[in-house]
């Protein structure tokens, strides 16, 4: 469940009035909501679509032009000098009035042709269907990919390795195209609504983050990708009530826990087109998946993970793409749940690969012989590495992210890849915050992005290892300025007893005006989930400046996480709440509110708490099983029962509802909806293809059942972020405000 952002019950449908809430413009330091969602001078601005060059010497941005359309810049990292490399006039298709609006785009790895990205369409959360065009350098020529393939229909296309050929994915089957003749050779015939080649179905892309599903050997002989057989899986049906005269269903592809999964497995296929060897990967591969695939650094091996479906085993497996045998090489286990590892890279000409286990505690990297004998440890300490940024293996160097003094924050360190040394900090120390990296191929370079709570952020060039600043690229000097100019009261960070000896971290924001001898009403932003953390030191985008407007109208504002959200605080901490969820995540959380009720500032009669997705389910939690703490609570989006929800998630942390209904029940809030004594307020998109409305509506009942009061707002056929159509996000945060204002 990665994270998101009247009537009573006499009725069936709470319609909110249009009236605007605090929108009249104030002075600079007043924020309102026309401000928030209207005022340019509170919009950060980022770096366009920016690469290194494989010389590491440069790197290229695409940049508007003042007269319209795009250019390509070179930029070198040493001197700043720029250089256009790519006009813009180059990006106009011949016949055409316009130039094309460039998403994304690609070298080729000789650099003489350019992959561009346009005119994308959204698959469930990101625009990963569009059209692409390949660019020759030398001649100027720009020719569109797919034929006759009608608009926004080619996926994750790719050079090939010398350049001469692009693969991609059209209506679920895996194409080539020469780029010299425009041939076109179809690898896959049998692609369908149910047949999957080279790409995922929903939970898989949802919950394994798996989207582009083939990869190119070394070579460029053959393509591994990845098939899926959706045949099994029930179709959840969307009711579109609006966008015609009668209504009609929308089928989504969804297996709820417990329910039959896709049957997933790997294959390779020539280049030029013939039949696929499939890797003999054992199990029933309905209740498996394999959930990473990449050649294993030469063209003739690939290494696998294989997770069992409870996830709490991941065996990485070699498989030999000319017989499909397979075998393994390590297998990673956990009483609880395994993660899938990201930071696969291959040394030593493939003698060793990185891995990145918890098995001692803390989140490391390793070093793997190719056989899988020999484990050798790299990040020493008890500390956990958040994610490796880069391998520098000339100079023998493993860049990573950590924190090891403070989990709310995240820094760039360093050290030895035959694990010699200490760890060495690159991150200054005068620059406490979150901090974000690209570094260049050489790691002599790195594009850095920092910001910290209630900072917004900048982008510099820095040179590594000394982290000097070069220069700055996006300074956000207007954000900033407006943001310093706003009334703000004391924010920060700190940790609160949540009973038992366990601390919590958290922020708060006071108001601007804050006054110690009074008592304030206090509301809590909650997520609470194993997929995400509230309290981290960085800039908070639209929803900093909502809970500001809030301290500016007199209220604390604060957000702990709770034991099991991924907080850098070692093994046990996240994994405390396996088969828990929803019993010891709220456990967590009304434990600190009754220890932040006790501060002389804090008026306990009024607390209240918000949340989206997981946190709209931590707030029913909270409102039906802490019913004295919380005065009112918004839920956006909730998953009331766990039964709705999706296999991968729900099962990673609750394994299968057959064998543990009891703590599935004990976990989700419509259990306890009895409990219900103060004001809440359900929100809900009904064309949300993530966290189904059918919770929501299982709850409305649940609720009506016992006789509770509530309020309810939906938005008709908005997804799970409720911001498709005009106004709909403004709307949406009038509606919260006006709760807030309401009754806290």
């Amino acid at each position: 469940m990665p994270s998101f952002r009247r009537l009573t019950v006499a009725a069936c449908l709470f319609v909110a009035t249009a009236t605007p809430v605090m929108a009249q413009q104030g002075d600079a330091g007043t924020l309102t909501l026309e401000r928030i969602f209207n005022d340019p001078a509170l919009r950060p601005s980022f770096m366009g679509p920016t690469k290194w060059l494989a010389d590491s010497g440069a790197y290229t941005a695409l940049e508007a032009r003042q007269t319209g359309g795009q250019e390509l810049v070179r930029y070198d990292a040493e001197t700043g000098g720029r250089e256009v490399m790519i006009p813009g006039e180059r990006f106009t298709p011949e016949g055409a009035a316009s130039p094309l609006e460039i998403e994304d785009y690609t070298f080729s790895d000789d650099q003489r042709s350019l992959l561009l990205f346009t005119n994308s369409a959204r698959v469930w959360r990101q625009n990963t269907r569009g059209d692409f065009w390949v660019l020759d350098r030398a001649s100027g020529r720009l020719h569109q990919l797919g034929g006759d393939a009608k608009p926004s229909t080619l996926m994750f296309a790719k050079f090939s390795p010398d350049g001469g050929r692009v693969a991609y994915v059209r209506e679920n089957n895996l194409y080539v195209e020469d780029l010299a003749s425009h041939a076109i050779t179809q690898l896959t015939h049998d692609g369908s609504r149910t047949i999957i080649n080279g790409t995922f179905d929903w939970v898989y892309e949802e919950e394994l983050d798996l989207r582009d599903g083939f990869r190119w050997s070394p070579d460029g002989r053959r393509i591994a990708y990845w098939q899926l057989d959706a045949s099994g899986v029930r179709d959840f049906l969307l009711i579109d009530n609006t966008d015609s005269l009668y209504s009609f269903t929308i089928p989504v592809q969804y297996p709820k826990a417990g329910q039959t999964n896709s049957a997933g497995r790997v294959g390779v296929v020539d280049a030029k087109g013939g039949t696929t060897t499939w890797f003999n990967v054992p199990g029933d591969p309905r209740n498996n998946y394999i959930a990473r695939m990449d050649w294993a650094a030469n063209s003739n091996e690939l290494l696998l993970q294989h997770l069992n479906r409870l996830q709490n085993t991941d065996d990485v497996l070699l498989a030999d793409a000319n017989s499909g045998v397979v075998r393994t090489v390590l297998t990673e286990r956990d009483s609880a749940w395994v993660d899938v590892v990201d930071d696969v890279q291959w040394l030593d000409k493939g003698a060793r690969f990185t891995w990145v286990s918890e098995r001692d505690g803390w989140r490391h990297v390793y070093a793997v012989s190719r056989d899988g004998k020999t484990v050798k440890l790299l990040t020493r300490g008890d500390f956990d590495v958040a994610n490796v940024e880069r391998i520098d293996e000339k100079g023998g160097w493993l860049y990573y992210i950590a924190s090891p003094d403070n989990p709310t924050q995240r820094y760039l360190y360093r050290v030895r890849l035959d694990g010699s040394g200490k760890a060495e900090r690159l991150t200054p120390a005068s620059e406490p915050g979150t901090h974000r990296y690209t570094l260049a191929p050489n790691a002599k370079w790195a594009l850095h992005t920092w910001s910290s709570f209630g900072v917004p952020p900048v982008t510099d060039l820095v040179r590594l290892p000394a982290h000097t600043v070069a220069r700055t690229l996006v300074d956000n000097a207007t954000l900033r300025a407006t943001v310093d100019a706003l009334r703000r009261g004391k924010a920060g960070f700190f940790k609160v007893d949540a009973g038992g000896g366990v601390q919590l971290d958290g922020y708060l924001m006071r108001p601007a005006d804050f006054d110690s001898t009074k008592r304030y009403p206090l509301f809590f932003n909650v997520y609470g989930e194993p997929a995400g953390q509230t309290a981290v030191d960085e800039w908070g985008f639209s929803d900093y400046l909502w809970h500001l407007m809030l301290t500016q109208q007199g209220y604390l504002v604060a957000s702990v996480d709770n034991r099991g959200t991924p907080s850098l605080r070692g093994r046990a901490w996240r994994k405390s709440v396996y088969r828990k969820l929803g019993v010891l995540t709220s456990q967590d959380q009304a434990g600190a509110a009754r220890t932040m009720m006790q501060w002389s500032f804090v008026d306990p009669t009024r607390v209240g708490v918000w949340g989206w997705s997981g946190g709209g389910s931590s707030t029913l939690n909270l409102m039906f099983r802490y019913p004295d703490i919380y005065r009112m609570g918004i839920a956006v989006a909730p998953v009331p029962d766990m039964r709705y929800y999706d296999t991968i998630y729900q099962e990673r942390y609750m394994g299968l509802p057959q064998d543990n209904a009891a703590d599935y029940a004990q976990g989700s809030p419509i259990t306890f909806a009895e409990g219900l004594k103060g004001k809440l307020l359900l929100v809900h998109g009904t064309g949300d293809d993530n966290v189904h409305f059918q919770g929501t509506e299982a709850l409305i009942n649940a609720l009506v059942k016992a006789d509770k009061p509530f309020d309810l707002m939906t938005y008709p056929n908005r997804s799970h972020g409720i911001f498709e159509g005009r106004g709909t996000r403004r709307h949406l945060y009038e509606l919260l405000t006006r709760y807030v204002q309401t009754n806290l």
